[in-house]
């Protein structure tokens, strides 16, 4: 073989070859019109030179588009989606030069018939991936198994579901997360005898598959290390917040001992504000997520400890990893479990400004 350039171009594999510089491309990018007797003597030569295209080179040089869509459910600004949406956004702007759009989708969370709905919609828009918050499984596989059938690359976000893997799944490990939390809560409850969940319901449904995980390693940590212990449940309605005082009063008039309690949603301010607003300085109180309302209980004292896990890092990943895999044809990791980061009022202002 004669001497060749410390960079191998794809003219000296054409030449090596014996074909044209179109037909190395085409064998390169998987296309068709390559002859079988040509298409073995370029992979060959391929082989022996350890060639990597520079994918990075030919995706700006190509004119191709991509479009994804992005389905979540529906959220006021501030709240812990719109964080995902600015790390998305982020990431259409970082990857503007490879001619990448995104569609959002929102969809009911309470509401299956609007994910079926929301999902219909997406489909019928033929994008060339998708990344988006699952649902309950028995309504995200209907929505999956039409992206399998068209060969649509998908990402989980926030909500993992393992019987029905996608390409990636960014969020944390929801279980592990809950087994820790109920671990910091002792820590606060120590030897007491009663402690309390807040769950935030809409007609029974509690419209996350994070937080139905979440309490399974906190339950599964209390049945280990604190059995005697009485866990309380508490619901209160997603929607209906001006009842909330009064559910709040009563449970409290009810187990007037407790003093430590969890909320596995992200609107742990909604009974920050209500201990504020009793002047109850002897509650012990855990949530997830920064929300502005959740930092201020934390910086006021009426939330204890705050579990953060980097929504706008997940949003911005998931247009990345679709961009390696379709564009950059990388390998790309599947499971993206991510920190489980605790927060006090001392550190939450270090946290945001890192």
């Amino acid at each position: 073989m004669n001497k060749l350039p410390e960079r191998i171009r794809i003219k000296d594999i054409a030449r090596l070859a014996d074909v044209s510089v179109g037909t190395v491309d085409r064998v390169i990018h998987g296309r068709n019109g390559v002859s079988e007797a040509s298409r073995k003597r370029v992979e060959e030569i391929l082989k022996q030179l350890d060639y990597q295209p520079n994918m990075y080179a030919s995706a700006l040089a190509s004119n191709k588009k991509y479009s994804f869509a992005c389905l979540l459910p529906n959220h006021k600004e501030g709240e812990y989606w719109s964080d995902v949406e600015k790390g998305i956004n982020e990431a259409v702007t970082t990857y503007s030069d490879f001619h990448i759009s995104v569609h959002i989708a929102y969809y009911d969370r309470y509401d299956f018939r609007s994910f079926i709905n929301a999902g219909k919609s997406i489909i019928a828009g033929q994008p060339d991936g998708v990344i988006f918050a699952p649902t309950t499984p028995q309504y995200s596989k209907e929505f999956t198994d039409e992206l399998h059938q068209l060969d649509i690359p998908y990402i989980y976000i926030d909500s993992n579901i393992q019987e029905i893997p996608p390409l990636a799944f960014f969020g944390q490990n929801s279980r592990q997360s809950g087994y820790f939390a109920a671990r910091m809560l002792m820590l606060l409850a120590k030897d007491e005898k009663e402690i309390v969940i807040f769950r935030e319901m809409h007609d029974g449904i509690i419209g996350s598959n994070q937080q139905e995980r979440r309490e399974i390693g906190f339950r599964q940590y209390m049945e280990e290390f604190h059995s005697s212990c009485r866990i309380l449940d508490l619901d209160f309605h997603a929607e209906r917040s001006t009842e909330n005082t009064q559910v709040l009063d009563e449970f409290f008039r009810q187990h007037p001992n407790v003093r430590n309690g969890i909320t596995f949603n992200s609107k742990a301010y909604i009974i920050g504000e209500y201990l504020k607003l009793r002047n109850r300085k002897d509650f012990n109180l855990i949530g997830y997520d920064l929300l502005e309302k959740n930092v201020a209980c934390l910086k006021e004292g009426d939330v204890s400890f705050l579990i953060a896990q980097q929504p706008e890092l997940q949003g911005f990943n998931s247009i990345k990893t679709l961009c390696d895999h379709l564009i950059f044809k990388k390998e790309v990791t599947s499971i993206n479990y991510m920190p489980i980061d605790l927060l006090t009022k001392e550190t939450i202002d270090y946290y945001r400004n890192k």
